[in-house]
Order: C-alpha cells, then sequence, then structure tokens
C-alpha cells in the first residue's frame, strides 16, 4: 500500500511540476524542427508524436517541419544517382528535385501524419508549394552552382493560421514554390531553415531543433560540456573561438536567425532520447541548450 501511494505521489508531482510551464505557454506558438534519428526509429518517432500531441492538447499552437535527408539519399541510391553536396546542401539537378519532391512531399509528411493520427491527434500534412506557404528564391551564383535550392524570401502565414485555427497540427515538408528566376520550378529547402524562417513569421514563442547530438558542447569529444543555457551574443563570440564543430554551425545560424527576427527562445535537443520535447519545455533543467536573444 506505501508503495502504491508513493507512485502515486510521484506521478501528481510530475504533472504539478509541469502546470506552471503549461500555463506559461498554453497559447503560444511553437515551431519544432523534426530530424535524425528520431525519424528512423520506431520507439523515438512514437514520443516525438506523442510529444507533439500533448502540447497541442495543452493548448500549445504546434507546427512540425520536417526534412528527409536519409530517406532521399536511399532513394538515390536506389535509383544509381549520386549524391553531391556543395557548403553541407544537396546539389538538386532536376532529377534529383523531382525524387526529394516525391519522397519529402509523398512518402515521408504522410508517414509522419498518419503516425500522429495514429497516436490519437489530428494532423494536417503540406509542403511548402501548397498555397504558396513557402516561396524561394533559388541559391547559388555563377562559381557555386547548387541546382534547384532555394533559401526562403515569403512565408504565407495564413496557411498554417488555418490548420492551427482548425485544432490540427501542421506538418511541413521542406520544399518550396520557386519565385523570380525559379518561377515554375519547385526548390529544396534545407529544413532546419525553413523551420526558422516559419517561427520568424508565425512570431513564435520557441524553435526547437532536435538533433544527434546532447545540444551545442564546449567540446564536441566530451558529452558532460554541454552549454545549458546561452545568449545569442554569446554564441557569436563561441562561433569566432573556433570551438564550435562544422555540424552544429549552421543549426547554430538557424537559431539565430529566429532570435534576431523576433522569437524568443531557440532549443537544440537531444532527438535520440525519447520525449525529449516534453523534458526540455516542461522541466526546470531541461535536457539540451537554450539560446536566448540578447
Amino acid at each position: 500500500m506505501k508503495d502504491r501511494d508513493n507512485n502515486y505521489a510521484d506521478q501528481a508531482a510530475v504533472l504539478v511540476h509541469a502546470l506552471p510551464y503549461i500555463q506559461r505557454y498554453q497559447g503560444k506558438t511553437m515551431v519544432v524542427k523534426y530530424g535524425g534519428n528520431a525519424m528512423i526509429h520506431a520507439d523515438l518517432k512514437a514520443a516525438v508524436m506523442q510529444d507533439v500531441i500533448l502540447m497541442s492538447c495543452v493548448g500549445i499552437r504546434t507546427v512540425l517541419v520536417h526534412g528527409g535527408g536519409p530517406e532521399i539519399e536511399a532513394m538515390l541510391q536506389a535509383l544509381g544517382k549520386e549524391s553531391r553536396f556543395v557548403r553541407g546542401l544537396r546539389y538538386t539537378d532536376e532529377e534529383t528535385m523531382e525524387i526529394v519532391q516525391m519522397v519529402l512531399c509523398g512518402k515521408v509528411n504522410k508517414d509522419i501524419t498518419f503516425l500522429i493520427q495514429q497516436q490519437g491527434g489530428q494532423a494536417i500534412g503540406i509542403c511548402g508549394i501548397d498555397g504558396g506557404l513557402l516561396q524561394a528564391k533559388q541559391l547559388g551564383t555563377e562559381d557555386e552552382d547548387l541546382g534547384l535550392v532555394g533559401e526562403i524570401e515569403t512565408v504565407n502565414t495564413s496557411v498554417l493560421e488555418g490548420i492551427l485555427h482548425s485544432g490540427a497540427i501542421p506538418v511541413v515538408s521542406s520544399v518550396a514554390l520557386g519565385i523570380g528566376a525559379a518561377t515554375g520550378h519547385a526548390l529544396n529547402i534545407n529544413a532546419d531553415m525553413a523551420a526558422a524562417r516559419i517561427a520568424v513569421a508565425l512570431e513564435a514563442e520557441k524553435l526547437l531543433l532536435m538533433t544527434d547530438v546532447p545540444g551545442l558542447l564546449r567540446d564536441v569529444h566530451d558529452p558532460d560540456s554541454l552549454i545549458k543555457v546561452i545568449t545569442n551574443t554569446e554564441l557569436a563570440a563561441l562561433r569566432k573561438e573556433g570551438i564550435m564543430s562544422k555540424g552544429m554551425i549552421p543549426k547554430t545560424d538557424c537559431c539565430s536567425l529566429a532570435l534576431e527576427g523576433g522569437v524568443k527562445k531557440a532549443h537544440i535537443i537531444d532527438g535520440r532520447f525519447p520525449h525529449a520535447l516534453l523534458i526540455e519545455l516542461f522541466t526546470h533543467g531541461g535536457i539540451g541548450t537554450m539560446i536566448e536573444a540578447g
């Protein structure tokens, strides 16, 4: 009996601890970039879907933005097409763009939407082309050809607002509608950057990037060197010191862009840890790195 009572008390304590965070974030908008191992392993997939459903259920306006690099790579290999990267961005010719659009806007997007609904949530899967949600210009110069890779110019928030108003979770794949010289083409967009641009356009409270590392580390070889809280100004100093890993630089660039655009806080969290989103949002210590404006 005593063990049972203690168990009930522990469960109640968890809920009570989360209460002030739920109250603080109710009605706020949060943009989650979903990727990495959390998109590969079934148990992690289920945990992320449960997290975003709970966020929505307690009144957080949640937008899920996803990439799909491993799935795109697998399809390219199956078709015998070699991948090429320029500054970390996938070179995207016409054939590759067709594959990107098929994989991201088709299978990956609908699989995520299905998983949310399977867990009891409501979701609507869209890509950046739908309703002119994401409009982008083509990146690259005469000296650096990236193919059909884009940089977002505008975000049509009315598309997302309509879905959010209905009580559903928008699930957004990072393919955009080309404008200018790219008119008539779909463009491949970096998913982290798409999430940051969407967060700015929606005046989001938070941008949360799910990665395959604990967060921002002072020493990339030491997981215990996790930086829990840092300002955007301090982040810029770390870049200048050259101690930030190459893979983390583009992610922190997205966080800085979001903060400079008015997003209150940006978080880099470990998607390999089940329910990382809930731990980061509803506990005092969190699980990853929180970056604040200033």
